[in-house]
């Protein structure tokens, strides 16, 4: 009966939780659609979208240029922000649960790096690979990032054969520092593209548009199915590789099947946005915090809360001193950093 009490109990915990994320999700995206140059009523806001998006016939009468600016410029921007956070909170999220570390992230593994190298070669040489198009940057960041991460792991197994969590994340700040000269080289060898690469390299989504949506979509839901089918195994993971395989559980295949699911998160979201630090680390050691470690659980809610998060500080980077708009990478950075240190302090103090 006790056992039954505590079941339903957590169970309501976590409709709360989902409905907190998803009305959070929600809230996030019409009030950066909301904000700006123009203020749109939030009303408003929903009657278009509910018009333009769903094709629920509404009784309304709305002004043109108040369409033209929700569906041509901020819905756009808003939604491809959404996306980028809620890649890089699940490739983070399975990151972490991967290497039962809360440091572990695309960035301190050397993943952002890699597809930041590549993005920018792509970009610096003009590359376009005739069957692929305007996919061309997605793809190679992802490949490029997969290349970092096994030459990651493969060293850190050169420094330590056992390949304790901090030995992988000290061999992923290790390539990252290493790539960032490569990119830093091509910034100065750079011409007419400077500005695109630098503006590209401190993350942004402004005036990426439609294109871009449609270029990213696949790659998340790809990588978010392939990290969804792999929760449980997740769990089982983060109890160590000897239980897991008593479990059933086919370490290589799904090992690489989880890599791949975040690698292919992080290169599509540095593909359209740059190198957005901190989501990725902040937003799934939060959700862990608020509703536990459980994978079935901990992907949906950190993929929610980072989309939100993301839109919000997007509005942040373009309203904060306009006309004049700012790095989403900056803002993340400024909120990021702060955050993740009063975390690790609170975790320190509860320990001791």
């Amino acid at each position: 009966m006790q056992k039954q009490s505590i079941q339903r109990c957590l169970a309501n915990n976590l409709y709360v939780a989902y409905g907190f994320v998803i009305l959070f999700c929600f809230v996030a995206l019409i009030v950066s659609i909301g904000r700006g140059s123009v203020e749109l009523p939030f009303l408003t806001v929903i009657q278009i979208l509910a018009i333009e998006v769903f094709h629920i016939p509404l009784d309304v009468v709305i002004d043109p240029m108040y369409v033209n600016i929700v569906m041509e410029i901020r819905f756009p921007r808003a939604l491809l922000a959404m996306f980028v956070g809620a890649s890089l909170a699940l490739a983070g999220a399975a990151f972490q649960g991967f290497l039962k570390n809360p440091l572990a992230d695309p960035y301190t593994l050397g993943v952002s790096s890699g597809a930041a190298v590549g993005a920018v070669a792509v970009i610096f040489f003009s590359i376009t690979i005739p069957f692929l198009g305007r996919f061309t940057l997605p793809v190679i960041s992802i490949v490029t990032g997969f290349t970092t991460l096994f030459l990651v792991i493969s060293f850190a197994r050169v420094v330590q054969r056992s390949m304790s969590a901090e030995t992988i994340i000290l061999a992923g700040i290790i390539f990252s520092s290493f790539l960032g000269a490569f990119i830093s080289l091509m910034v100065a060898l750079t011409g007419e593209e400077l500005r695109q690469i630098i503006g590209w390299l401190m993350g942004s989504v402004a005036m990426r548009g439609w294109p871009y949506i449609w270029m990213i979509t696949p790659f998340f839901f790809i990588g978010f199915l392939l990290l969804f089918f792999n929760r449980k195994e997740l769990n089982a993971l983060a109890f160590g590789e000897e239980t897991a395989r008593q479990l059933g559980v086919n370490i290589a295949r799904r090992k690489i099947m989880i890599l791949l699911g975040a690698t292919m998160l992080t290169g599509g979201a540095v593909a359209v946005s740059g190198t957005v630090g901190f989501v990725g680390l902040v937003i799934p050691h939060l959700t862990r915090l608020m509703w536990g470690s459980d994978h079935r659980h901990l992907l949906p809610l950190s993929m929610f809360l980072g989309a939100g998060f993301l839109a919000l500080t997007d509005l942040v980077a373009r309203t904060l001193i306009a006309p004049t708009e700012l790095p989403i990478g900056v803002i993340t950075a400024i909120i990021g950093a702060p955050v993740f240190g009063l975390i690790l302090v609170r975790q320190r103090r509860l320990k001791s």
